[in-house]
């Protein structure tokens, strides 16, 4: 028995990758998209038939030279999504434009539209997640959208405050990210990279799970962004891990005994008041390192779609 057979006992696993060998290979539950791997995708000469079909699909549809960029970009992700649920028993993540971060309304019309895209070729949107990076504007998103039945991953996630926002806004998904929250503490010197013990990404992760669970929120934790295994198996016991395939082959390769790391509490209480907008905002505005990787990861995020937009644009 290897450490991902024992991991999958006590957490879902899910794939962090647009790679579908990967996920043949892993038997995850479910898999997770974000603009960097879509790109990573779409770049390889194997998935080259993902383009084309983009490309005829956005030509039909017709509109401007822009919308007809837009829409390649919007069919290239549902497509690979369609691809990748053909493999696995369930969900799949579909992120957001990040450009849109700040502006609830566009959040929710893309939503609409990538749901659309799926039922159009047959997928329940039951089985999709929609990611949008975890601001006030995208937790809003997430609340409004939940009412028509459209599930989102709020991902991007480094605060407490964040978490909180999520929850008491009844987010179906988290993604908190456990090594970019990693990265800022050994690039201000406030960690050294031979620390083996429950790192600070590990431990905000800790926070949330026993927050969730003492006051029965229903919003499934999942934690991403991993570093290396010990990160991972900290958090056995999590409701579900995403993992790159890098990290996957790590675990499969460990034969052992691991042991689930968080349990649910003896006691349930009734949740606490929910934040303000603006309590929101100071909270997480207290979070130097939250406040850095949210701004860092919409940029590199919204890099990636530029780069994707830019490739496509040489087709149409």
């Amino acid at each position: 028995m290897n450490q991902l057979n024992v991991l999958k006992k006590f957490s879902t696993i899910v794939a962090d990758t647009s790679d579908i060998e990967s996920i043949c290979k892993y038997k995850p539950e479910d898999a997770t998209t974000n603009p960097s791997l879509i790109l990573q995708a779409v770049k390889s000469d194997k998935n080259q038939i993902f383009i084309e079909k983009a490309i005829q699909y956005a030509k039909k549809k017709g509109g401007s030279y822009k919308d007809q960029i837009i829409n390649a970009s919007d069919k290239i992700l549902v497509d690979l999504g369609i691809a990748i649920l053909k493999k696995i028993p369930g969900y799949i993540s579909s992120e957001v434009d990040a450009r849109f971060s700040f502006n609830t309304e566009k959040c929710i019309l893309k939503a609409h539209k990538l749901i659309n895209l799926y039922e159009e070729s047959g997928i329940s949107r039951n089985r999709v997640l929609i990611k949008l990076a975890s601001t006030w504007e995208c937790i809003k998103a997430a609340e409004i959208l939940m009412q028509d039945n459209i599930l989102c991953n709020l991902t991007l996630l480094f605060s407490f405050a964040q978490a909180r926002a999520c929850a008491e806004s009844n987010v179906f998904l988290i993604s908190p990210f456990v090594g970019r929250i990693y990265d800022w503490y050994i690039s201000q010197n406030l960690l050294s990279k031979s620390f083996t013990g429950k790192d600070p990404g590990v431990l905000s992760v800790c926070k949330i799970y026993e927050y969730y669970k003492k006051y029965n929120y229903k919003t499934i934790i999942m934690a991403a962004s991993f570093r290396n295994i010990q990160q991972i198996l900290y958090l056995s016991g999590c409701d579900k891990l995403t993992i790159s395939p890098i990290l996957l082959q790590e675990l499969e390769s460990y034969p052992g005994i691991i042991d689930k790391q968080l349990t649910l509490p003896d006691l349930v209480l009734s949740p606490p008041v929910s934040l303000s907008e603006d309590e929101f905002r100071w909270e997480h505005n207290q979070d130097a390192m939250a406040v850095h990787k949210l701004s860092e990861g919409i940029r590199n995020f919204s890099k990636d779609q530029i780069d994707l937009e830019r490739i496509l644009s040489k087709r149409i």
